[in-house]
């Protein structure tokens, strides 16, 4: 009788599906995890490209571009990558490859705007003919504005336009490595991405030039050719001469340029250009150079004369405008602007005069984004954390009465696109435990219609274990949040190592509510590894609002440092943690953390590995050192506090520094001159250089040098 149920039992269980153990499970590698290995693409959340066609979505494939109905989520092709190419007559050299970057710049236009190696085209996919091409495509810095057809582009130094109908103009002819137009200025400071600002219908074209024939050369080496070269940068250090930058404004019309008459450039900053819908007036943050002295002016774009200044702000710490002025699509004499001014970031409606009409949101909470308007309902869409400091999430603000209406789930990190109306909201998203989701919703009253929710793409690999929580900063009453990663087979009565991953700089995070709650891959690959990873984002870092970014100013790395070993006190506080095997890492500013840490608390802190550190504030850009520093002759004693290269005689641990050996962001001068102060007092950290690369390390160097971190703890955490 025993064996007859024994052998049923037995029977039964081979009718269970099979499920994979956790023992089963893959082990992940850096191939897998690190966005430059072999296998990373395939371990990426499943996604869909989308955009918009007036108000019709449109999903952009590889092979074909479908048309999804808003209300069922069903889809319908539109056309195909072979249509696209048989209606353009494509050879070898026309191809286009995919359609993925297809967009539909004509709302009520059957018109497909894409790219081939040879030029940019627009291809009526209703008649089945391209009706209009340039021939510009790969050039630098290219602009295209679809009213008019123009492209703005800079070729050999020189800034050039092209016009709607293929004219081609050249707007400059001194342009050169110290005579920069049409380019990015202030080095990416400010808000600023690009040089070139077309006017709304495109018949004006506003432009920055940059002489930097006055800054000083940091002395770049390429080491490829047999004979090594010389590829200096410009690199204008905190205290010593910057740049000097004016606006140009380009008439296509009448094919003549004037620049604005904003007085003598030196030690000022021109910042986030705006037009006027009748394209006749200019608008433009300036700042001085101590960036506590911010107005808003606006120019007559014909004249180049100032018109008026509309805003003035000045604080006793920094002003940092972010973002330019937005008109209201329903009345050209308004705009928004956003402000800091109460604390946290806000939108203020505002006159042409400068009359500020009224305050749009307010609250202790910061408005992230402006992702357009719905036009119907007078209200103006944005991303903001008002729910939860780590959360973004997505709302419709009546203009008049301030009303807000939530247009997603409440949960998780939002980003969207509005169609052209803003009656209609595609919104990405996730959550800690959801990988990626899309939805498409109503902006007037949410109702939302889901179009993907992607499996788990780890859910065959061995997961580590993700928490998020808060403790107190060193202030004892702000809220900081932390992320720790652990091993899959966490066991609370074992201890195990436990690195601290840092960044801590303004304008950036690492914990919020997405997937994993926004760990890095290389955590993952660490708890595989056996250790804890713990990540706390300190005062100083983002969308926490004015006082908690200006908590750090004239003395970076030293209140940060204050707030990261309250996280320290948090992991002594768990069983499960060693502290007597306790690391520290970070790139950048939180390499310049990490080093900190190692020598401000070298009892602490047994292992670190610091990349693309910064040593000494003196050495770093003039536009964001002085903003948090102010300069060395006006500062001394921060500088002094916050310089490393007094602290090397501390490094009792070990310490590998890695650097890009042609960093022009963090130049290698940092590095080197922290390795000769170790020289001189005794100390032995270890360095590691990238040739040829950068700040960051591109494609699968980036797996090579993830590799040698984890190796790194290995050899002397473990």
């Amino acid at each position: 009788m025993m064996k007859i149920k024994t052998l049923l039992a037995i029977i039964a269980m081979m009718a269970i599906p099979a499920t994979m153990s956790s023992q089963d499970k893959k082990l992940f590698t850096l191939e897998d995890l690190n966005f430059g290995g072999t296998n990373y693409a395939n371990l990426r959340p499943q996604n869909m490209w989308l955009t918009w066609w007036g108000e019709k979505l449109i999903e952009t494939g590889v092979e074909e571009c479908k048309v999804i109905d808003t209300k069922t989520g069903k889809k319908k092709c539109l056309f195909t990558l072979d249509d696209i190419n048989t209606w353009a007559g494509s050879n070898d050299e026309t191809y286009v490859r995919h359609l993925m970057n297809a967009t539909f710049p004509y709302p009520d236009k059957p018109i497909v705007a894409l790219g081939n190696r040879k030029a940019f085209i627009l291809l009526d996919f209703e008649a089945k003919k391209i009706v209009w091409q340039d021939s510009i495509s790969g050039q630098t810095a290219n602009d295209w504005n679809p009213i008019s057809r123009a492209t703005a582009y800079v070729e050999k130094d020189q800034l050039y336009v092209v016009d709607g109908k293929g004219v081609k103009h050249q707007l400059s002819k001194d342009g050169c490595r110290e005579i920069v137009y049409g380019q990015s200025v202030h080095r990416n400071e400010f808000g600023i991405r690009k040089g070139t600002f077309w006017s709304p219908k495109g018949n004006r074209l506003a432009f920055y030039r940059m002489d930097q024939s006055m800054v000083t050369d940091y002395p770049q080496v390429d080491i490829f050719p047999r004979s090594a070269s010389y590829e200096p940068d410009k690199y204008p250090m905190a205290g010593m001469t910057s740049h000097k930058v004016t606006v140009g404004v380009y008439d296509v019309n009448t094919d003549k340029t004037v620049y604005l008459q904003a007085g003598d450039p030196t030690d000022r900053y021109f910042t986030n250009i705006a037009w006027s819908p009748d394209e006749k007036t200019v608008y433009m943050f300036e700042l001085n150079r101590k960036q506590n002295d911010c107005r808003l002016i606006s120019y007559d774009a014909v004249s180049g004369k100032k018109i008026a200044e509309l805003y003035h702000e000045t604080s006793d710490k920094y002003v940092e405008p972010q973002n330019p002025i937005l008109f209201l699509p329903w009345d050209g004499t308004k705009f928004i602007m956003q402000s800091q001014k109460d604390g946290y970031n806000h939108l203020y409606l505002m006159d042409k005069s400068g009359k500020e009409l009224k305050q749009i949101t307010s609250g202790k909470w910061v408005v992230m984004d402006i992702l357009g308007f719905n036009q119907k309902d007078k209200s103006v869409i944005i991303a903001s954390n008002e729910l939860s400091a780590v959360q973004s999430n997505l709302w419709a603000v009546n203009i008049s009465t301030g009303k807000r209406t939530l247009l997603d789930n409440g949960k998780g990190i939002h980003r969207g696109e509005l169609s052209a109306t803003g009656a209609l909201l595609y919104d990405k998203y996730q959550e800690p435990t959801v990988p990626n989701a899309i939805e498409v919703t109503s902006t007037h009253k949410a109702s939302p219609i889901t179009l993907l929710k992607a499996a788990d793409p780890w859910k065959e690999y061995q997961q580590p274990i993700f928490t998020c929580g808060n403790i107190k900063a060193a202030d004892g009453k702000t809220d900081l949040y932390y992320r720790m990663v652990k091993p899959h087979d966490f066991d609370p009565n074992k201890k195990y190592p436990t690195v601290v991953y840092v960044y801590g700089g303004p304008h950036a995070h690492n914990v919020d509510a997405s997937w994993h709650y926004a760990s890095r891959s290389w955590e993952t690959y660490m708890a595989q590894k056996g250790y804890i990873v713990f990540i706390l984002d300190n005062r100083g870092s983002e969308n926490r609002g004015r006082d908690f970014e200006q908590a750090t100013w004239h003395q970076l790395g030293q209140v940060e440092m204050q707030d990261q070993m309250k996280g320290v006190e948090f992991l002594k506080q768990q069983p499960y943690v060693d502290m007597n095997r306790l690391g520290v890492h970070g790139w950048s500013f939180g390499g310049f953390m990490t080093i900190s840490l190692m020598l401000n608390y070298p009892d602490v802190f047994k292992v670190a590995v610091a990349g693309g550190p910064v040593i000494d504030w003196k050495w770093y850009e003039v536009m964001y050192g002085e903003r948090y520093m102010g300069t060395p002759q006006d500062n001394p004693e921060g500088y002094a506090k916050s310089s490393l290269i007094s602290k090397a005689k501390n490094l009792k641990g070990k310490l590998q520094i890695i650097t890009g050996y042609n960093d022009n962001t963090v130049v290698p001068q940092h590095c080197l001159s922290f390795l000769d102060a170790c020289v001189k007092a005794g100390t032995q950290p270890d360095f590691f250089a990238y040739p040829g690369e950068e700040h960051n390390m591109r494609g699968h160097a980036s797996v090579h040098l993830h590799e040698r971190i984890t190796q790194y703890f290995e050899d002397y955490l473990k």
